[in-house]
């Protein structure tokens, strides 16, 4: 630190700093009880939109520039052609949402072949154009529950296209448990 460097003196007033918080929005809560509503992928194709009018600027202002310019010259054209190819990727997987979380748990439900319990669906997005797809992960209805599934359910069409339904590997570990202490109980 030089002695010319300014020095930052701590805040005179520590409640002005204390006051500035971050607040989550109001469906973020803990207490909010109502249905959330997942952000549907077709915004992607606003910004596609934006990345292919910038392209266009630039390849106008490349054309009509002579060459001798040194503001636009060949780094303007590459300029154009990457954000004219990632704009058209942002507008091709601009997918509409048509199958909303209730739709993936009642595909699932008819997929797993099991009555479904508890269950939770979770969006992700599959392949190169990120296509929407809800991962549902369920357990049978019985208590505890005999089996576990997992579902993809395509979130555009309500295509199934994984399922896997396997016994409950966590009621192994829980017998393991009834045994070693029913065991101890039956020694005493």
């Amino acid at each position: 630190m030089n002695a010319s460097d300014p020095v930052v003196e701590p805040s005179a007033d520590p409640v002005a700093d204390d006051e500035i918080r971050d607040v989550l929005p109001d469906d973020l809560q803990p207490e909010f009880a109502g249905a959330y509503q997942f952000p549907d992928n077709s915004r992607r194709r606003i910004p596609g939109a934006i990345y292919v009018a910038l392209a266009a600027l630039c390849f106008i202002a490349w054309t009509t520039s002579n060459d001798s310019s040194a503001l636009v010259n060949g780094g303007i054209f590459w300029a154009g052609c990457i954000l004219g190819v990632v704009g058209l990727i942002s507008i091709t997987s601009g997918w509409r949402m048509h199958v909303d979380e209730r739709d993936a748990l009642v595909a699932a439900q008819q997929a797993i072949g099991f009555p479904v319990g508890h269950a939770s669906a979770q969006q992700v997005w599959h392949g190169v154009r990120s296509r929407p797809t809800w991962r549902v992960f369920c357990y049978s209805a019985e208590e505890p529950p005999l089996q576990r599934g997992l579902v993809l359910v395509d979130a555009v069409d309500g295509r199934v296209l994984q399922h896997l339904a396997e016994p409950n590997p966590e009621l192994e570990h829980i017998d393991q448990i009834d045994h070693v202490t029913h065991g101890d109980l039956e020694s005493d």
